[in-house]
């Protein structure tokens, strides 16, 4: 059937996210340095610890990555001394602070181009797991809907998500295609809905899961190609 909805993948799709996130938790380190001095140097298996003790106590954090960073941040300038209100103002700041270097993103220069055809004749919209929002990258016009696995409490592979995409879409899963780079939460997540899966692979990497994405690229250029091929 004809395809009408195309749903996107962000982190490590539409831009590499590794990069962008080393030099946010950099800016943090230095913020909290300044600004929240009692902290010192934490020992990076100290946040891990109080992560996971967040996440055993709230299961539901996991999908939450901005409020579970948040709460991180409290609990470890809590422990450095700091009094409840004090720690909190300066986690909230310290988190914005991360967030706007996180968006300091180099998209891939073939992104908005692809996007640009793609809209003229297909409905898309944004599925991810992670907390870049279009509105800051000046891509949101390109989507009808994104969808944060923060928003929803619940994160890729899990069909509620894709089936929530189909619904903000007013598509059937045998209309609709998603890309991502991830071979769990992008292409089974899809293909589980029912949706075609397109793998974004631009390294190469050998295909290890059981089921075969429907289609493999390894630029978002051959985007169109495919699809237009489909119809």
């Amino acid at each position: 059937m004809t395809i009408k909805l195309i749903t996107f993948d962000l982190d490590d799709t539409l831009w590499d996210t590794a990069p962008v996130i080393v030099s946010a938790e950099a800016v943090l380190r230095d913020w909290l340095a300044e600004n929240a001095p009692n902290l010192g140097p934490v020992p990076v298996e100290h946040l891990y610890a109080i992560r996971e003790r967040l996440v055993q106590a709230e299961p539901g954090l996991k999908h939450r990555i901005s409020a579970l960073r948040r709460k991180v941040l409290f609990h470890a300038l809590e422990d450095a001394g700091y009094a409840q209100v004090k720690a909190q103002a300066l986690a909230d700041k310290g988190f914005e602070v991360f967030l706007h270097a996180r968006h300091q993103i180099e998209i891939f220069p073939e992104v908005q181009p692809m996007l640009e055809i793609l809209c003229q004749h297909y409905t898309l919209g944004v599925l991810t797991n992670g907390n870049a929002d279009v509105r800051r990258l000046g891509l949101a016009d390109y989507f009808k809907f994104t969808l944060c696995a923060e928003d929803l409490g619940v994160g890729k592979p899990a069909p509620e998500l894709f089936h929530e995409a189909l619904s903000r879409g007013q598509a059937d899963a045998s209309t609709a295609v998603h890309i991502g780079d991830h071979p769990g939460d992008d292409i089974a997540g899809a293909q589980q809905a029912g949706m075609r899966a397109i793998w974004f692979n631009p390294q190469g990497k050998p295909w290890q899961a059981e089921r075969a994405p429907d289609a493999e690229i390894q630029s978002l250029k051959q985007l169109p190609g495919i699809l237009s091929r489909w119809a």
